[in-house]
Formats: structure tokens, C-alpha cells, sequence
């Protein structure tokens, strides 16, 4: 028999009037919703012993259960037979009476309960002379399944991209520091396991709920350069095409196989030239003058004498850069060494070094240690201790500042000009001022004349016979019409008035409500300007230096002679923050103060 079959045979059981007697409640849950632990065929499962009629009397014992949207609650006490006679004139004392768990089932069936009642909880419920209300039926919520996942099958994934170095400074390419891995081709590395669907759920009427459907992925999106997705017959599997050695992607998770150029003799005239690298590059050699190296994820263990431009990833300088420059247009530059007479630019990543002198440096965000006689601008910046220096920046903060001998230090903020906005907000003020004034007046002289006595008295009589509260005899309509006549040129005057008030009132609201949103747009368009300075040692100045530009990167782009000449020259407009030879500063932009238009 099928499930909806058997569904519809038991109802029509229950309804008739009949009920159960031994009634396998986990059976019958099995059987009609696939809920609970095996029970051997489900064709030829034995449900109950017998099926007997649902006596009247016995059914008046089973109230109505309090439902909720998950759960419901039944109250259970000790319940009495009425006192009775028999047509034979015997007489049946009241005596007390035991539920049946059969007879329950049956009468929650009717009562719209066909799942999830805790048989065990009833029974005992049923069997205690104490009364109690239980949770005797609840939902039972679908079961998630699990999402597609990828388990890795090769132990060459985890790996270091450093190698060993020996004692005596050569590079030992069978060591590694941290076991980096070189993958061979067509090696298996990641698995893929499918989805596996959750269970369903029901809700205490026997209703389906489906669960979540698992996730998939598909395994070719995590295939990079060097690997492929293949199906072979005990499942998918990502594959190396080729050999080399392993990257992943932190962002897209994508894995690929990849060169990856490892160099000890440096880069000189002598060893390579200028060099053109279409991958990454470690050297542990030094880059002397006037050499080239220009590729991307650039790391060099020595000192760099020469140019490093890379088009993206971290470039990384373990020592110092001496006359040289490093530009990157997509990443990071971290120098742990000393900077010196040296060019530093990161058109959208970070800067970083240890020591810098002499220095133009230009990044998203810099971070110095010490810098001296340096231009810097950057829209973070930290420094730590700075020296005759002129630095420019949005969020700028410092720990020490001061001049270098008769080189002065100069801080710029970096405000973004947003005075296109303050003529609108200044037009607003005057409009919103000039309907308030307006609309005031119109106030006061409905005021005085609603305070007219005719008119007062007229008002109050025609509102009593708007609302059906004075009803007038004919003598007083035409004493009514008499005072109307009087006060119509006051009346009309007045009801002019309020239809101007309510007009003028809109029109203030609609300005106001623009008025604050020009000032959020100006909010928005200002974004960060704040300048942190702990302590000044001599002579220090702060000003703020507006911008037009969407974003600081044209300033950030300048050559290093003109960035020069706009840190050291004569400061054009701003305004002074702070000129002093000690103290500290904590400036903030408050876009939101009101400025008059030029």
C-alpha cells in the first residue's frame, strides 16, 4: 500500500470512530513518513493488534491540546468516572478513571496532531498522580545535508617557498627551508566529494519540510595555470598538467602550478643584465647600479643599488636600497633594511621600511620606522619619528616630529575640496530661514484675527454647527448671517492665510529635508582628514592642503622633482593647524561645520 493510501485508510479509521489497540507508534511513523529507525519491510509491517470502537464516554475524557507553531502541550491530571446507575437500579459510585495511550492517539489524530508525539512522555504523564502539563508533540526540524567539498589527496600541498640556506651563504636547492614543494605532472592533488542531501522535516499535522538543498561546487572554477579538472571512475579530481611548483590563490582559492625563478649570483652586467621576468623572482644576490629587474611578487635577500618595477604582488627587500627606486603598480613594497636617496612608489599598496633618508616615497599607505628629510604623502600615514621631512596625508599620525637641523618639518592634510557643495547649502539656509520667517508671520496674523471677537465668536459657532452640536432656530440663522456678513472680509482673509501657512509649511519641510541631504553628500564626498601628533620636538608645522581630485592618486602619481616642489614649496591655500615648537595635536575634519561660500 502506499503512503498517501495508508494515510487516507487510517483517517477514514480514525474519523469512523475507531481506534487502534496496540498501536506501534514508531512503526506507524515509518511508514507514513520514513521517520525513525528501521523496522524491516515497511510492505508488511504489523501496525497494531486489533482495532476496536472509540467508546463516547471514554472519549469525553481527552480535551483539546494547547497547539503552538511547533510544539504542542497537553495538561494531564487525575480524571473521574461520574457516580451512574444501571437500568437495574445499581448504583456506580464516582471512581477515577486511566487513560489510554490508544485512545490518545486516536483523538490528537482527529484534532489535527499526526506527527511527533513522544510516546514514552505521555504514558508516563498518563501512569503519575500528579498533574502536569508536558510537551507531548513537537516539529521535528529537516536535517541539513552536507555541501560538495574537496579533500586533498596529495601530501605535496602544504608547503614554503623559502629555501635553505647553508652556512657558508650558497643556496642548497635539494633543502628546503619548510619542505617547498616542486609538483610533478599529472599528479593527482585535490578529490572532490559531492553534495549528499539533508532529510526532510515535519510539522505536527505530517507535513513536509524540505531542507536546504546542499551546495555544489564545481571543481574546474579552482583549476589555475598547470591544472586541469578530471573525471576518472572513483570520482573528480583536480590534476597537475604540468610541472613546477605550487600556488593558490587566497582570494579565488583557484591552485595552479607555476615557474618560479630562483637566482644566487645577483643582477649585475656581468651575471644577467636588465631583466624582463614574466613570473615571480627571489634573488639572494645583490641588484647593483643602474640594473633593471622588472617582473612581479619580487623578492630580494640583498642590498638593491638599482630599479625594481613590478607589476604586482609583494615586492619584498630583506637588506637596504641604496640610490635606487622600486615602483609597484599593484601591491606592496616592504624594505626591512635602510632607504637611502631612493625613489618609492606604490601606486595601490602599502610602503613599508624600517629606516628611510633622503627619500621620496609615495603608497596607499606608508609606515616608517624613522624617517629623515624625506617627502612623503600617502592617504595613511604612520611614522613613527620623523626629521625634516614634509609629508602629506589624510590620516596622519605620529609619534615624534621635529626639524633637522635648518630643515624644516611640514605636515599637509590632505582635505578633498568639497566647496562646490557650501554654495547650495548656504542657498538652502537662506531658503529654509526665509519660509520659517514667512511662515511665522503668517501664524501670528492668523492668531490675531481668529483673537477677534466677532470673528472668534463666528469660528466658535460654525464649528458647533459643522459638528452637529447647535442646531439654530430660524431667527438665530439670520442673526448667524448677520455676524457671517460682518466678518467675511476677516474670514476670507484668514482662510487665505491657513492656505498659505500649509503651503509654506510643505515647501519648508521639502527644503529642509534637501538641506540635509546636500550636507550628507558633502559628508560622503569629504570622507577622512585627521592628523594625530604625540610630541613635537622643535619647530613643526601643520596645514591642511585641498584637493580636487576623486581621490589622492594624481597627487600620488606626481614626478618626484614636482611631489618636491608641492611638499617644500610655498603653501597655497589651507589652513594653519599648528606652528609650534612643542605641544601635540589631535585635529579631526568635521565636514559638516557650516563654511560661507567664496
Amino acid at each position: 500500500m502506499s503512503k498517501p493510501a495508508l494515510l487516507a485508510a487510517l483517517t477514514h479509521v480514525f474519523q469512523a470512530g475507531w481506534y487502534f489497540v496496540g498501536l506501534d507508534y514508531p512503526a506507524l511513523l515509518k511508514a507514513l513518513y520514513d521517520v525513525g529507525p528501521e523496522v524491516g519491510d515497511v510492505q508488511a509491517l504489523r501496525l497494531a493488534d486489533a482495532v476496536r470502537v472509540f467508546d463516547a464516554n471514554r472519549l469525553a475524557l481527552y480535551k483539546a491540546p494547547k497547539m503552538s507553531v511547533s510544539y504542542a502541550e497537553y495538561y494531564f491530571q487525575q480524571l473521574y468516572q461520574e457516580e451512574m446507575t444501571l437500568p437495574d437500579g445499581t448504583v456506580i459510585p464516582e471512581r477515577p478513571v486511566q487513560l489510554d495511550i490508544d485512545e490518545f492517539i486516536a483523538d490528537m489524530w482527529n484534532k489535527g496532531i499526526r506527527f511527533g508525539i513522544d510516546v514514552a512522555a505521555v504514558k508516563a504523564a498518563m501512569v503519575s498522580t500528579k498533574p502536569d502539563r508536558i510537551t507531548f508533540a513537537t516539529d521535528l526540524e529537516p536535517e541539513p545535508g552536507q555541501d560538495a567539498t574537496v579533500v586533498e589527496v596529495s601530501s605535496d600541498l602544504h608547503r614554503s617557498d623559502a629555501p635553505k640556506a647553508r652556512a657558508d651563504g650558497r643556496i642548497d636547492l635539494q633543502s628546503f627551508q619548510n619542505r617547498f614543494p616542486q609538483i610533478k605532472a599529472e599528479m593527482r592533488l585535490l578529490k572532490k566529494l559531492p553534495p549528499v542531501p539533508g532529510l526532510p522535516g515535519f510539522d505536527l499535522a505530517g507535513r513536509k519540510t524540505d531542507p536546504e538543498p546542499p551546495k555544489d561546487l564545481t571543481l574546474r572554477f579552482l583549476a589555475g595555470d598547470g591544472t586541469d579538472a578530471r573525471t576518472f571512475e572513483d570520482g573528480e579530481y583536480l590534476v597537475s598538467t604540468r610541472e613546477g611548483f605550487l600556488s593558490v590563490d587566497a582570494k579565488s582559492n583557484r591552485i595552479s602550478i607555476n615557474d618560479k625563478i630562483v637566482s644566487l649570483d645577483g643582477v649585475s652586467g656581468r651575471t644577467t643584465g636588465n631583466l624582463q621576468l614574466a613570473g615571480a623572482y627571489e634573488e639572494y644576490g645583490d641588484v647593483q647600479e643602474q640594473r633593471d629587474v622588472t617582473g612581479g611578487d619580487i623578492t630580494v635577500h640583498g642590498n638593491v643599488y638599482g630599479n625594481i618595477h613590478s607589476r604586482g604582488g609583494a615586492v619584498v627587500l630583506d637588506k637596504n636600497l641604496v640610490s635606487g627606486s622600486v615602483h609597484n603598480a599593484a601591491g606592496n613594497i616592504d624594505i626591512a633594511g635602510v632607504a637611502s636617496n631612493a625613489m618609492i612608489y606604490a601606486a595601490n599598496g602599502a610602503v613599508t621600511i624600517g629606516r628611510a633618508e633622503n627619500c621620496v616615497i609615495s603608497g596607499s599607505r606608508v609606515k616608517v620606522g624613522e624617517a629623515s628629510n624625506c617627502e612623503i604623502i600617502a592617504d595613511e600615514l604612520l611614522i613613527e619619528v620623523a626629521e625634516g621631512c614634509a609629508v602629506a596625508g589624510r590620516n596622519v599620525e605620529m609619534e615624534n616630529a621635529g626639524p633637522r637641523r635648518r630643515t624644516e618639518m611640514m605636515i599637509y592634510v590632505l582635505v578633498k575640496d568639497v566647496t562646490q557643495f557650501d554654495q547650495e547649502i548656504a542657498e538652502l539656509d537662506l531658503r529654509v530661514a526665509a519660509f520659517a520667517q514667512a511662515n511665522q508671520a503668517s501664524q501670528e496674523e492668523i492668531d490675531r484675527l481668529s483673537a477677534l471677537p466677532d470673528v472668534r465668536r463666528y469660528l466658535a459657532l460654525a464649528a458647533k454647527l459643522r459638528t452637529q452640536e447647535l442646531v439654530l432656530t430660524p431667527e438665530q440663522g439670520q442673526f448667524l448671517r448677520k455676524i457671517a456678513s460682518a466678518v467675511a472680509e476677516e474670514v476670507k482673509t484668514l482662510q487665505k492665510l491657513q492656505q498659505d501657512l500649509q503651503v509654506g509649511q510643505t515647501q519648508h519641510k521639502l527644503l529642509e529635508d534637501r538641506l540635509a541631504r546636500v550636507i550628507e553628500q558633502k559628508v560622503e564626498a569629504s570622507g577622512i582628514a585627521r592628523c594625530g601628533l604625540h610630541m613635537v620636538s622643535g619647530e613643526t608645522m601643520v596645514r591642511t592642503m585641498p584637493f580636487a581630485a576623486a581621490d589622492t592618486a594624481a597627487l600620488r602619481q606626481l614626478p618626484p622633482k614636482d611631489l618636491k616642489a608641492r611638499l617644500r614649496g610655498t603653501p597655497n591655500g589651507g589652513e594653519l593647524l599648528f606652528a609650534d615648537s612643542a605641544g601635540s595635536l589631535d585635529w579631526h575634519l568635521n565636514p559638516r561645520l557650516r563654511t560661507a561660500p567664496p
